[in-house]
């Protein structure tokens, strides 16, 4: 038996996206596209105003991987124009 992936898709995006829920496990950053400054995944804080790095930032087109738990993220754009980017779960068997 398998997990389901879980996956949040940006198309053509500039600025920071809606924050989204992860259900936490291992999970894989990808982002492509125009002009990308900065990107990153940062994940709301225990006080609910404050979001804090969750991984390391893509400076350019790339992937990462983390293991994150359960919570409110947002994918961070700092200087980045007419970018891709997903989150998605990295599928592992039970």
């Amino acid at each position: 038996m398998y997990n389901s992936v879980e996956t949040f898709a940006f198309k053509n995006v500039s600025a920071t996206p809606t924050s989204f829920t992860l259900r936490g496990g291992r999970y894989g950053v990808m982002v492509s596209g125009g002009t990308v400054g900065t990107a990153i995944l940062q994940r709301l804080a225990a006080d609910g105003a404050t979001y804090v790095n969750a991984m390391s930032a893509l400076t350019a087109a790339g992937y990462t991987t983390a293991d994150l738990p359960s919570g409110t993220y947002q994918l961070s754009l700092t200087g980045s124009s007419g970018v891709y980017a997903d989150v998605t779960s990295v599928v592992t068997a039970l």
